[in-house]
């Protein structure tokens, strides 16, 4: 190709200047072939500009790293903080870390739930100056809306502040359960408080519940015995059924359903089973288990915590066969012998063998006997054998 031995130029073969640079084009034509050129000068722009291009990419992309390492680390500690609760710190961080690299996704969402786990704190703080002042429904109120806060995060961190706030919840209904007892429930009552006490996953709650358990068990014994006696059978069984939802497992309402069952049907059959007893045992072994069949080993009168009467006493079964249904007629007196009342009590487990001893147990709730001026003497036992 023909060019300008001065500049380097594209010209043509007929020309005789230079287009470019004005000089004249020497007549010999391999002189403007072979004739080396120069450096175009005004590639040296575009050259340097991106050079510098380049450097600038590469200190930018070097800028860029460093912060996000930078970003990475105090998002690093931000989580550290939440870990320690220390929230206030961990936002700081997280705040910091934003700042050094915009598009940090898991720094946004962590700084999100800093600023959850802050008024949550503040809901924390909140419930506990509800409850010194006894406020428990709005104590409970801000620890149901500090756990709906959380429904949209998990991690370890989210765990520990749920852990926090069912603690704070199960202290509130233990105070709460705690003031209600003190109010002197009636039996409707407690029977309520009972579950809500089960709900509540404390030790100080077990002792509670076990407590009203045991205050419902004496409660329906009570009540139950009494329509025994009456020889209601229907109502002293619904009384008990009713007793054992609250208390399953209880020997003693246990024991005294078995003794409605068996007293119903000993009252409609009595006269039956006396006649097969006197054809079918002997003279002595009869007169022995029925008359002679239960000793008396202990009796005590005392007083309960809430100041009731308590009737408690240990018998003896001295019979050849085994004896079910006993109950143990007994009278309260004065110390100058006046009666008080009588009353009559079943002996538990319901079935005694020969030489095998029963309890019997009976709370008077009307009575109190804060200088022990009262005695109690036995004026009758029944039993039942087999």
């Amino acid at each position: 190709m023909i060019h300008c031995p001065y500049c380097g130029t594209n010209v043509k073969e007929d020309e005789l200047y230079c287009i470019k640079c004005g000089k004249e084009l020497p007549n010999d034509i391999s002189q403007r072939i072979n004739k080396e050129t120069g450096f175009n000068r005004l590639w040296f722009y575009p050259i340097t500009m991106t050079i510098l291009l380049i450097l600038a990419s590469g200190i930018y992309f070097i800028f860029l790293q460093n912060q996000t390492t930078q970003a990475t680390e105090l998002y690093e500690q931000g989580e550290k903080n939440i870990l320690d609760e220390n929230y206030t710190e961990a936002k700081h961080l997280f705040e910091s870390a934003l700042e050094h690299k915009d598009s940090f996704t898991q720094a946004e969402i962590s700084l999100n739930f800093v600023d959850v786990a802050l008024k949550i704190k503040s809901k924390l703080d909140g419930a506990t100056s509800k409850l010194e002042e006894s406020n428990f429904q709005e104590s409970l109120t801000l620890m149901n809306e500090a756990e709906s806060d959380l429904k949209n995060y998990n991690g370890t961190a989210v765990s520990n502040l749920i852990d926090i706030i069912v603690d704070k919840r199960n202290t509130i209904q233990l105070e709460q359960l705690k003031n209600k007892i003190e109010q002197d429930p009636n039996i409707d009552e407690l029977k309520i408080l009972l579950w809500e006490a089960e709900a509540i996953n404390n030790e100080e709650a077990e002792v509670i519940t076990a407590n009203i358990r045991s205050q419902i068990i004496e409660y329906v014994f009570s009540k139950a015995s009494d329509q025994l006696n009456r020889n209601h059978f229907s109502d002293a069984q619904m009384l008990v059924d009713d007793g054992l939802k609250y208390a399953p497992n209880s020997e003693r309402l246990l024991s005294l359903k078995t003794t409605i069952d068996k007293e119903k049907t000993a009252f409609e059959t009595a006269q039956q089973e006396r006649i097969e007893q006197a054809f079918s045992t002997a003279a002595q072994e009869q007169e022995l288990n029925e008359n002679d069949a239960i000793e008396v080993n202990s009796v005590s009168l005392d007083s309960d915590d809430q100041e009731n009467l308590v009737v408690t006493g240990e018998v003896n079964s001295v019979a050849t066969v085994p004896i079910n249904s006993i109950s143990v007629e007994y009278a309260i007196v004065t110390n100058d012998d006046s009666e008080i009342l009588t009353n009559e009590v079943y002996v538990y487990p319901d079935k005694l063998y020969p030489d095998e001893n029963g309890k019997f147990e009976f709370t008077h709730f009307d009575l109190e006997d804060s200088n022990n001026d009262f005695e109690i003497t036995i004026n009758k036992i029944k039993w039942y054998t087999e």
